[in-house]
């Protein structure tokens, strides 16, 4: 073992009490998915360099690929640490440990039976359709699953709503592969196999496309994905869409659009659109918050895949100075920080766009057409 990399193989001989795992990818990163009873480690040199790093354990680094811990466990040898690097990373784990057995029932029981998660997730689910009527008899949803936490859990959800409808609506659950790796689209599969949905995927390279964009990469994917999966949903006979974005989704939405486009806007509960004449874009999970989908994947035992494309597909969602990636995971950095002595910062930005007081505000636009205060004034 005297070469920097370990395989899972030789980390499993090693005793924990004379190891520390480590992960060295930033909290965003972190959040989506580690290797249970690891540390969380961002500022890993900063410790070691004022020697507050055991020297009588091994540390065992991981990202998620092993190219940005590998140098990292270098920088310890030379600091005199005992430190090695996992080979592949977090995603080498990942490949190992996918949920193999038949987990349907249990994430089904989960959100029956177990009070938090009925509470948190079912009865914000239909509280969402019911309030902003997103379903009608004789639906035909197409529900697009990404391979996140939140696109499965809201197959599940329409799943269970299904199961006790009390109206007769279709469902499809739709896939698409934009240019996912090939350990990112084993994840969704074997996922989707093992909690019973039975996804139809089909495959664009709209990956490959943005990879090449300099400017606003993230906005130009999501438009394109959104019109792939319009177009395939149609030709599956659908007549909705629907989207996993959660409550937190909504209020960095409503952030956004002030900081960086000067507009004061959020993600609507449904849209029509406007390229796909009868189509329809629905948001059901838009009350349910994040913490709490997080709270049901950590109960299953679920390990999803990020957004997994070029830009966050690699061992971290921040540059090597630290700054975000995108304007969301800045966004979500910034409510995070707005938090710690705001509590209620999230709920004051979700009811700013439910309660705009047209009386004070300098201007508008309606279907289109721009109004001032002064046309009423």
């Amino acid at each position: 073992m005297e070469d920097l990399e370990i395989t899972l193989e030789e980390l499993a001989d090693i005793p924990e009490g004379s190891r520390l795992l480590v992960d060295v990818r930033d909290e965003t990163s972190r959040a989506y998915g580690t290797i249970p009873g690891a540390e969380g480690m961002p500022d890993l040199m900063e410790r070691a360099r004022a020697g507050l790093l055991p020297k009588d354990r091994k540390l065992i680094l991981f990202c998620m690929h092993g190219t940005q811990s590998l140098p990292l466990a270098e920088e310890l040898r030379d600091l005199g640490y005992e430190a090695f690097s996992m080979q592949d990373g977090y995603g080498a784990w990942l490949r190992k440990n996918l949920l193999k057995e038949d987990r349907a029932a249990e994430a089904e029981e989960s959100l029956r039976r177990v009070r938090r998660f009925r509470e948190n997730l079912m009865t914000p689910f239909t509280k969402a359709i019911r309030t902003y009527d997103l379903l009608q008899p004789g639906d035909r949803v197409a529900v697009c699953i990404s391979g996140g936490k939140d696109s499965m859990l809201m197959a599940k959800l329409f799943q269970e709503l299904q199961r006790h409808r009390k109206f007769p609506f279709e469902l499809k659950f739709l896939v698409m592969d934009p240019g996912y790796n090939e350990l990112n689209r084993l994840i969704i599969e074997t996922n989707a196999a093992a909690l019973g949905v039975p996804v139809t995927i089909f495959e664009s390279d709209i990956f490959d496309i943005v990879d090449s964009v300099p400017k606003s990469p993230c906005y130009l994917c999501a438009r394109m994905r959104r019109g792939h999966l319009y177009k395939q949903a149609q030709l599956l006979g659908c007549n909705k869409i629907a989207l996993g974005h959660h409550y937190d989704d909504v209020i960095e939405t409503i952030l956004m659009g002030m900081l960086w486009s000067g507009q004061f806007q959020t993600m609507m509960p449904k849209v029509r659109s406007k390229n796909f004449p009868g189509m329809e874009l629905i948001r059901p999970m838009t009350l349910i918050r994040e913490a709490d989908i997080l709270a049901w994947r950590d109960y299953l035992g679920l390990h999803f895949i990020q957004c997994a494309c070029h830009f966050t597909d690699t061992c971290s969602s921040c540059r090597e100075d630290g700054t975000p990636v995108s304007k969301r995971m800045e966004t979500k950095q910034l409510i995070r920080k707005l938090h710690e002595t705001n509590p209620d910062v999230e709920a004051h930005l979700y009811n700013s766009v439910r309660c705009v007081n047209l009386d004070t505000v300098l201007g508008y636009k309606l279907h289109g057409e721009e109004h001032s205060f002064l046309d009423d004034y």
